[in-house]
Protein backbone atom coordinates (compact mmCIF):
# COMPACT_ATOMS: atom_id res chain seq x y z
CA UNK A 1 0.00 0.00 0.00
CA UNK A 2 1.29 3.45 -1.07
CA UNK A 3 -0.37 6.71 0.84
CA UNK A 4 -1.23 7.42 -3.00
CA UNK A 5 -3.25 4.26 -2.68
CA UNK A 6 -4.82 5.01 0.53
CA UNK A 7 -6.02 8.52 -0.77
CA UNK A 8 -7.76 6.68 -3.53
CA UNK A 9 -9.50 3.99 -2.12
CA UNK A 10 -10.71 6.60 0.58
CA UNK A 11 -12.28 9.09 -2.54
CA UNK A 12 -14.01 5.79 -3.47
CA UNK A 13 -15.23 4.95 -0.54
CA UNK A 14 -16.97 8.87 -0.18
CA UNK A 15 -18.32 8.57 -3.20
CA UNK A 16 -19.67 5.22 -2.88
CA UNK A 17 -21.47 6.28 0.47
CA UNK A 18 -22.41 9.72 -1.80
CA UNK A 19 -24.22 7.35 -4.05
CA UNK A 20 -26.32 4.60 -2.07
CA UNK A 21 -28.06 1.98 -3.71
CA UNK A 22 -30.32 -0.54 -2.43
CA UNK A 23 -30.64 -4.25 -2.34
CA UNK A 24 -30.60 -5.55 -6.28
CA UNK A 25 -30.51 -2.12 -7.65
CA UNK A 26 -26.78 -1.55 -7.25
CA UNK A 27 -26.13 -0.60 -11.23
CA UNK A 28 -24.50 2.67 -10.38
CA UNK A 29 -22.40 1.15 -7.38
CA UNK A 30 -21.02 -1.80 -9.97
CA UNK A 31 -20.05 0.33 -12.62
CA UNK A 32 -18.12 2.90 -10.66
CA UNK A 33 -16.33 0.01 -8.82
CA UNK A 34 -15.50 -1.68 -12.53
CA UNK A 35 -14.59 1.62 -13.38
CA UNK A 36 -12.06 2.12 -10.70
CA UNK A 37 -10.23 -1.29 -10.88
CA UNK A 38 -10.43 -0.51 -15.01
CA UNK A 39 -8.54 2.46 -14.60
CA UNK A 40 -6.09 1.86 -11.25
CA UNK A 41 -5.22 -1.31 -12.17
CA UNK A 42 -4.37 -3.96 -14.38
CA UNK A 43 -6.22 -6.51 -12.80
CA UNK A 44 -8.83 -8.93 -14.92
CA UNK A 45 -12.35 -7.86 -14.49
CA UNK A 46 -15.05 -10.64 -15.20
CA UNK A 47 -19.05 -9.20 -15.47
CA UNK A 48 -21.03 -11.47 -13.95
CA UNK A 49 -24.19 -9.36 -14.59
CA UNK A 50 -25.81 -8.22 -10.99
CA UNK A 51 -22.46 -8.69 -9.71
CA UNK A 52 -18.56 -9.28 -10.55
CA UNK A 53 -15.20 -10.10 -10.02
CA UNK A 54 -11.11 -9.12 -10.68
CA UNK A 55 -8.06 -11.73 -10.82
CA UNK A 56 -4.37 -10.67 -9.62
CA UNK A 57 -3.10 -13.83 -11.42
CA UNK A 58 -0.85 -15.60 -9.29
CA UNK A 59 2.86 -16.87 -9.60
CA UNK A 60 2.68 -19.87 -8.10
CA UNK A 61 0.16 -22.85 -7.09
CA UNK A 62 -3.43 -22.09 -5.01
CA UNK A 63 -6.51 -19.28 -5.03
CA UNK A 64 -8.01 -17.62 -2.34
CA UNK A 65 -10.83 -15.31 -2.69
CA UNK A 66 -11.93 -12.00 -0.41
CA UNK A 67 -15.37 -10.29 -0.46
CA UNK A 68 -16.91 -7.28 -0.49
CA UNK A 69 -20.53 -6.54 -0.46
CA UNK A 70 -21.96 -3.34 -1.72
CA UNK A 71 -25.53 -2.44 -0.84
CA UNK A 72 -27.10 0.26 1.29
CA UNK A 73 -29.89 0.51 3.53
CA UNK A 74 -33.59 1.96 3.06
CA UNK A 75 -33.20 4.52 5.03
CA UNK A 76 -32.58 8.42 5.10
CA UNK A 77 -28.66 10.05 5.36
CA UNK A 78 -28.75 12.40 8.82
CA UNK A 79 -25.27 13.49 9.08
CA UNK A 80 -23.95 17.01 7.25
CA UNK A 81 -20.90 14.53 5.96
CA UNK A 82 -19.56 16.47 2.69
CA UNK A 83 -19.95 13.01 1.12
CA UNK A 84 -23.77 12.68 2.45
CA UNK A 85 -25.90 10.13 0.60
CA UNK A 86 -27.20 12.08 -2.62
CA UNK A 87 -30.24 9.43 -2.96
CA UNK A 88 -33.20 9.75 -1.34
CA UNK A 89 -34.09 6.86 0.64
CA UNK A 90 -31.12 4.95 0.64
CA UNK A 91 -28.13 5.11 2.66
CA UNK A 92 -24.62 3.87 3.66
CA UNK A 93 -24.94 3.04 6.97
CA UNK A 94 -24.10 -0.93 7.47
CA UNK A 95 -20.48 -0.01 6.30
CA UNK A 96 -20.79 -1.63 3.13
CA UNK A 97 -18.54 1.23 1.08
CA UNK A 98 -16.55 0.49 3.21
CA UNK A 99 -16.14 -3.43 2.85
CA UNK A 100 -16.07 -2.41 -0.54
CA UNK A 101 -13.23 0.39 -0.74
CA UNK A 102 -11.21 -2.00 1.09
CA UNK A 103 -11.20 -4.68 -1.31
CA UNK A 104 -10.57 -2.22 -4.15
CA UNK A 105 -7.87 -0.80 -2.19
CA UNK A 106 -6.54 -4.49 -2.04
CA UNK A 107 -6.84 -4.33 -5.92
CA UNK A 108 -4.58 -1.55 -6.07
CA UNK A 109 -1.89 -3.19 -4.08
CA UNK A 110 -2.03 -6.42 -5.69
CA UNK A 111 -1.49 -4.36 -9.05
CA UNK A 112 1.79 -3.41 -7.75
CA UNK A 113 3.11 -6.32 -6.24
CA UNK A 114 1.39 -9.38 -7.51
CA UNK A 115 0.85 -12.36 -5.39
CA UNK A 116 2.01 -16.00 -4.99
CA UNK A 117 -1.27 -17.43 -5.68
CA UNK A 118 -4.18 -16.39 -7.71
CA UNK A 119 -6.36 -13.96 -5.72
CA UNK A 120 -10.23 -13.07 -6.80
CA UNK A 121 -11.81 -10.07 -5.19
CA UNK A 122 -15.40 -10.66 -5.50
CA UNK A 123 -18.12 -7.69 -5.20
CA UNK A 124 -21.40 -8.53 -4.31
CA UNK A 125 -24.67 -7.48 -4.06
CA UNK A 126 -27.61 -7.96 -2.29
CA UNK A 127 -26.25 -8.99 0.89
CA UNK A 128 -28.91 -6.73 3.05
CA UNK A 129 -31.92 -9.39 1.81
CA UNK A 130 -29.88 -12.43 1.48
CA UNK A 131 -30.26 -12.19 -2.13
CA UNK A 132 -26.71 -12.04 -3.28
CA UNK A 133 -24.42 -14.18 -1.80
CA UNK A 134 -25.77 -17.91 -2.93
CA UNK A 135 -24.53 -17.19 -6.66
CA UNK A 136 -21.51 -16.12 -5.60
CA UNK A 137 -20.64 -18.39 -3.58
CA UNK A 138 -21.46 -21.23 -6.30
CA UNK A 139 -18.49 -19.40 -8.15
CA UNK A 140 -16.37 -20.73 -5.64
CA UNK A 141 -16.87 -24.46 -6.78
CA UNK A 142 -16.55 -23.18 -10.39
CA UNK A 143 -13.37 -21.83 -10.16
CA UNK A 144 -12.19 -24.37 -7.66
CA UNK A 145 -10.89 -22.00 -5.00
CA UNK A 146 -10.79 -23.60 -1.59
CA UNK A 147 -9.86 -20.47 0.83
CA UNK A 148 -12.39 -17.41 1.37
CA UNK A 149 -12.24 -14.30 3.57
CA UNK A 150 -14.56 -11.45 4.32
CA UNK A 151 -15.05 -8.61 7.14
CA UNK A 152 -17.41 -6.56 8.80
CA UNK A 153 -16.86 -3.43 10.52
CA UNK A 154 -18.21 -3.40 14.10
CA UNK A 155 -19.05 -0.46 16.65
CA UNK A 156 -18.26 -1.53 19.90
CA UNK A 157 -14.81 -2.67 20.03
CA UNK A 158 -11.38 -0.63 19.99
CA UNK A 159 -10.49 0.52 16.52
CA UNK A 160 -8.82 -1.91 14.33
CA UNK A 161 -9.56 -4.67 16.75
CA UNK A 162 -10.06 -7.55 15.30
CA UNK A 163 -12.75 -10.00 16.63
CA UNK A 164 -12.93 -13.75 15.65
CA UNK A 165 -14.95 -16.68 16.68
CA UNK A 166 -14.72 -21.02 15.50
CA UNK A 167 -18.16 -22.41 14.50
CA UNK A 168 -21.15 -20.06 14.36
CA UNK A 169 -19.89 -16.32 13.78
CA UNK A 170 -23.25 -15.34 12.90
CA UNK A 171 -26.76 -16.98 13.49
CA UNK A 172 -28.71 -18.05 10.30
CA UNK A 173 -31.72 -16.32 10.04
CA UNK A 174 -34.83 -16.05 7.67
CA UNK A 175 -38.35 -14.29 7.34
CA UNK A 176 -41.79 -16.19 7.21
CA UNK A 177 -45.02 -14.84 6.42
CA UNK A 178 -47.98 -16.73 7.67
CA UNK A 179 -51.03 -15.90 5.91
CA UNK A 180 -54.49 -17.20 6.83
CA UNK A 181 -57.84 -17.10 4.77
CA UNK A 182 -61.16 -17.37 6.39
CA UNK A 183 -64.84 -15.75 5.48
CA UNK A 184 -66.46 -12.81 6.02
CA UNK A 185 -69.58 -12.20 7.83
CA UNK A 186 -71.25 -9.03 9.82
CA UNK A 187 -69.71 -8.47 12.79
CA UNK A 188 -72.98 -9.19 14.70
CA UNK A 189 -73.04 -12.91 13.21
CA UNK A 190 -68.77 -14.24 13.76
CA UNK A 191 -70.17 -17.52 14.10
CA UNK A 192 -71.43 -17.17 10.13
CA UNK A 193 -67.61 -16.32 9.17
CA UNK A 194 -64.18 -17.95 9.65
CA UNK A 195 -62.11 -15.63 11.49
CA UNK A 196 -58.20 -15.93 11.75
CA UNK A 197 -57.63 -14.04 14.60
CA UNK A 198 -57.78 -16.84 16.88
CA UNK A 199 -55.01 -19.20 14.91
CA UNK A 200 -52.86 -16.21 14.70
CA UNK A 201 -53.23 -15.20 18.39
CA UNK A 202 -52.34 -19.28 19.05
CA UNK A 203 -49.42 -19.03 16.83
CA UNK A 204 -47.85 -15.98 18.38
CA UNK A 205 -49.04 -17.32 22.19
CA UNK A 206 -46.78 -20.24 21.55
CA UNK A 207 -43.65 -18.43 20.54
CA UNK A 208 -42.32 -18.26 24.00
CA UNK A 209 -42.72 -22.25 24.60
CA UNK A 210 -41.08 -22.66 20.97
CA UNK A 211 -38.11 -20.97 21.81
CA UNK A 212 -37.28 -21.53 25.24
CA UNK A 213 -33.37 -21.82 25.89
CA UNK A 214 -33.10 -24.66 27.55
CA UNK A 215 -34.60 -26.70 24.90
CA UNK A 216 -32.03 -25.68 22.71
CA UNK A 217 -27.79 -26.47 22.35
CA UNK A 218 -27.74 -22.80 20.97
CA UNK A 219 -29.91 -19.25 21.04
CA UNK A 220 -33.13 -19.62 19.50
CA UNK A 221 -35.84 -16.64 18.45
CA UNK A 222 -38.88 -15.98 16.34
CA UNK A 223 -39.42 -12.12 16.49
CA UNK A 224 -42.59 -10.48 15.75
CA UNK A 225 -42.41 -8.28 13.22
CA UNK A 226 -45.93 -7.33 12.11
CA UNK A 227 -49.56 -8.76 12.27
CA UNK A 228 -52.29 -7.56 10.04
CA UNK A 229 -56.04 -9.00 10.59
CA UNK A 230 -58.83 -7.51 9.55
CA UNK A 231 -59.85 -3.91 8.61
CA UNK A 232 -60.75 -1.08 10.13
CA UNK A 233 -64.59 -1.54 9.54
CA UNK A 234 -66.57 -2.37 12.85
CA UNK A 235 -69.10 -4.35 10.93
CA UNK A 236 -67.14 -6.63 9.59
CA UNK A 237 -65.83 -9.94 11.59
CA UNK A 238 -62.09 -10.26 10.75
CA UNK A 239 -61.47 -12.70 7.77
CA UNK A 240 -58.27 -12.58 6.56
CA UNK A 241 -55.03 -12.40 8.44
CA UNK A 242 -51.24 -12.21 8.13
CA UNK A 243 -48.29 -12.75 11.02
CA UNK A 244 -44.62 -11.79 9.83
CA UNK A 245 -41.49 -13.61 11.78
CA UNK A 246 -37.75 -13.48 11.56
CA UNK A 247 -37.10 -16.74 12.74
CA UNK A 248 -32.75 -17.26 13.94
CA UNK A 249 -31.11 -19.60 15.38
CA UNK A 250 -27.18 -20.37 16.30
CA UNK A 251 -27.16 -23.69 14.06
CA UNK A 252 -29.05 -24.29 11.04
CA UNK A 253 -30.47 -27.55 12.34
CA UNK A 254 -32.33 -25.50 15.32
CA UNK A 255 -33.57 -23.01 12.98
CA UNK A 256 -34.94 -25.50 10.10
CA UNK A 257 -36.57 -27.27 13.21
CA UNK A 258 -38.07 -24.43 14.38
CA UNK A 259 -39.77 -23.27 11.20
CA UNK A 260 -41.22 -26.81 11.20
CA UNK A 261 -42.62 -26.66 14.06
CA UNK A 262 -44.43 -23.44 13.62
CA UNK A 263 -45.20 -24.40 10.65
CA UNK A 264 -47.15 -27.19 11.62
CA UNK A 265 -48.61 -25.24 15.00
CA UNK A 266 -49.85 -23.25 12.12
CA UNK A 267 -51.54 -25.57 9.85
CA UNK A 268 -53.21 -26.99 12.52
CA UNK A 269 -54.51 -24.01 13.53
CA UNK A 270 -56.17 -23.23 10.10
CA UNK A 271 -57.57 -26.42 9.54
CA UNK A 272 -59.43 -26.43 13.09
CA UNK A 273 -60.89 -22.83 12.18
CA UNK A 274 -61.60 -23.59 8.63
CA UNK A 275 -58.97 -21.18 7.43
CA UNK A 276 -56.46 -21.26 4.17
CA UNK A 277 -53.13 -21.38 4.80
CA UNK A 278 -49.90 -20.45 3.09
CA UNK A 279 -46.14 -19.98 4.28
CA UNK A 280 -43.62 -18.06 2.35
CA UNK A 281 -39.93 -17.11 3.09
CA UNK A 282 -37.88 -14.05 2.73
CA UNK A 283 -34.94 -12.62 3.76
CA UNK A 284 -32.68 -16.22 4.04
CA UNK A 285 -29.61 -16.44 5.64
CA UNK A 286 -27.90 -19.37 6.50
CA UNK A 287 -25.50 -19.86 9.44
CA UNK A 288 -22.34 -18.24 9.21
CA UNK A 289 -20.09 -21.01 10.50
CA UNK A 290 -16.21 -20.14 10.18
CA UNK A 291 -13.40 -22.99 9.82
CA UNK A 292 -11.09 -23.50 12.25
CA UNK A 293 -7.85 -23.26 10.14
CA UNK A 294 -9.82 -20.15 8.82
CA UNK A 295 -10.12 -18.62 11.81
CA UNK A 296 -6.04 -19.56 12.87
CA UNK A 297 -4.91 -17.98 9.84
CA UNK A 298 -6.78 -14.79 10.49
CA UNK A 299 -5.32 -14.84 14.14
CA UNK A 300 -1.67 -15.51 13.23
CA UNK A 301 -2.04 -12.36 10.35
CA UNK A 302 -3.57 -10.33 12.72
CA UNK A 303 -0.82 -11.02 15.01
CA UNK A 304 2.03 -10.25 12.46
CA UNK A 305 0.45 -6.55 12.05
CA UNK A 306 0.41 -5.94 15.90
CA UNK A 307 -3.27 -5.99 15.50
CA UNK A 308 -5.51 -6.66 18.93
CA UNK A 309 -7.32 -9.87 18.81
CA UNK A 310 -10.66 -10.31 20.47
CA UNK A 311 -11.99 -13.92 21.17
CA UNK A 312 -16.02 -13.95 21.10
CA UNK A 313 -17.75 -15.80 23.51
CA UNK A 314 -21.24 -15.67 21.55
CA UNK A 315 -22.14 -15.37 17.90
CA UNK A 316 -23.25 -12.03 16.17
CA UNK A 317 -27.59 -12.25 16.26
CA UNK A 318 -27.51 -10.54 12.83
CA UNK A 319 -26.97 -12.89 9.90
CA UNK A 320 -24.51 -12.74 6.75
CA UNK A 321 -25.06 -14.21 3.49
CA UNK A 322 -21.17 -15.18 3.68
CA UNK A 323 -21.99 -18.53 4.74
CA UNK A 324 -23.29 -19.47 2.05
CA UNK A 325 -19.19 -18.88 0.57
CA UNK A 326 -18.18 -21.43 3.82
CA UNK A 327 -20.24 -24.23 2.65
CA UNK A 328 -18.39 -24.37 -0.74
CA UNK A 329 -14.41 -23.33 0.85
CA UNK A 330 -12.78 -22.96 4.03
CA UNK A 331 -12.29 -19.57 5.50
CA UNK A 332 -13.62 -17.40 7.93
CA UNK A 333 -15.65 -13.55 8.61
CA UNK A 334 -13.75 -11.67 10.82
CA UNK A 335 -14.83 -8.35 12.67
CA UNK A 336 -12.73 -4.87 12.59
CA UNK A 337 -13.71 -2.60 15.47
CA UNK A 338 -14.99 0.81 14.17
CA UNK A 339 -14.33 2.31 18.05
CA UNK A 340 -15.61 1.23 21.54
CA UNK A 341 -18.53 4.43 21.62
CA UNK A 342 -18.69 4.63 17.67
CA UNK A 343 -22.85 4.95 16.74
CA UNK A 344 -23.88 1.30 15.97
CA UNK A 345 -24.52 0.23 12.89
CA UNK A 346 -27.73 0.99 10.94
CA UNK A 347 -28.25 4.03 12.94
CA UNK A 348 -28.64 7.83 11.17
CA UNK A 349 -25.16 8.63 12.83
CA UNK A 350 -23.01 6.13 11.81
CA UNK A 351 -20.23 6.00 8.81
CA UNK A 352 -17.82 3.89 8.11
CA UNK A 353 -13.97 5.02 9.81
CA UNK A 354 -11.63 5.26 6.81
CA UNK A 355 -8.73 4.27 8.90
CA UNK A 356 -10.02 0.50 8.62
CA UNK A 357 -9.23 0.72 5.02
CA UNK A 358 -5.99 -0.06 5.59
CA UNK A 359 -6.01 -2.84 8.52
CA UNK A 360 -8.38 -4.40 6.24
CA UNK A 361 -5.69 -4.05 2.93
CA UNK A 362 -3.07 -5.27 5.23
CA UNK A 363 -4.73 -8.22 7.27
CA UNK A 364 -6.04 -9.54 3.30
CA UNK A 365 -2.79 -9.08 1.90
CA UNK A 366 -1.39 -11.29 5.41
CA UNK A 367 -3.79 -13.83 4.22
CA UNK A 368 -2.63 -14.10 0.64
Amino acid sequence: MTDAHIRLAQELRHALHAHPELSGRETWTKAALMAFLREHTGLELHDRESWFYALCRGRGEGKVAFRADFDALPMEEQTDLPYRSQNPGAAHKCGHDGHSAALALLGLTLAQTGAERDVYLIFQPAEEIGAGGAACAAFLKEEGIGEVYAFHNMPGYPLGTVALREGTMNCASKGVILSFTGAPTHASTPELGRNPAYAVAAVVSALPGLTRREDHRGLVMATVVQMDVGEPAFGISAWRGKLLLTLRAQYQEELDGLHRAIAALAEGQAAAYGLEFTLEEQDVFPETANHPAGVEKVRRAAEALGLAVVDMAEPMRGSEDFGWYLRQAEGALFLLGDGVDYPPIHSADFDFPDPLLETACGLFQRLI
